[in-house]
């Protein structure tokens, strides 16, 4: 394909659309891959899908393929869920939620979301989600972000609160974060202090320069 070897001289672009929840989206060839970005930073199969597989490869492909369950909050284009099916071999049930439909549709149309198995893909806010599920997971993934700013429930007690719950004993939290200046980095410090004993948890900073990765497990 001409313009994926173009790709490795300047970036291609493909498709553009405006979105309600990221301002504008862009599908590019770059640098011999397609990717996913927004008005100011990658969502999908670029810098993110780098950082979330060091994430889980920190947890460990062969115990995450020993799960049953994983939610993703904040599918973008599908970039952590081509990982967990292609590169861990996760065969156990996805379940994605992501706020923006116009998301998805790119993620269908470009990057084959809808070709996965046991994948179900649902459109909702995931402070929402969390609320209603009545399900329980062994990995919880949390990558939400609006262009470059991470909607601040995140960070709160309540939310932190039922995530908690929701994660099976054994389970781990993925939990990727953008750290660009002082107050993001001390806002995860502050996150990082609200679990007690009952966690291990695990902070990697500085993964694609501006990402902070929170690993945390349920121990009891």
């Amino acid at each position: 394909m001409i313009k994926r070897l173009l790709s490795y001289f300047l970036p291609i672009k493909v498709y553009e659309t405006p979105s309600k929840t990221s301002k504008n989206l862009e599908v590019t060839w770059n640098n011999g891959y397609l990717v996913l970005d927004s008005k100011n930073t990658n969502y999908s199969f670029g810098s993110l899908q780098r950082a979330l597989k060091k994430g889980l490869k920190y947890i460990g492909y062969e115990r995450i393929r020993n799960f049953e369950s994983i939610l993703v909050l904040g599918v973008a284009g599908g970039s952590v869920i081509e990982t967990l099916k292609k590169e861990v071999k996760f065969n156990g049930k996805i379940t994605g939620v992501e706020i923006d439909a116009t998301v998805v549709d790119i993620a269908n149309k470009y990057f084959g979301l809808n070709k996965y198995d046991n994948l179900e893909i649902v459109i909702d806010d995931a402070f929402e989600f969390v609320l209603k599920t009545k399900d329980t997971y062994d990995l919880i993934i949390i990558d939400v972000f609006q262009d470059t700013t991470m909607p601040n429930f995140l960070f709160e007690d309540f939310f932190i609160n039922r995530i908690n719950f929701l994660l099976n004993v054994n389970g781990f939290i993925l939990f990727n974060t953008m750290a660009l200046k002082y107050n993001d980095r001390r806002r995860n410090a502050i996150y990082k202090s609200k679990f007690d004993s009952n966690y291990s948890v695990r902070l990697y900073p500085k993964i694609e320069e501006h990402n902070e990765l929170f690993t945390i497990k349920k121990l009891n």
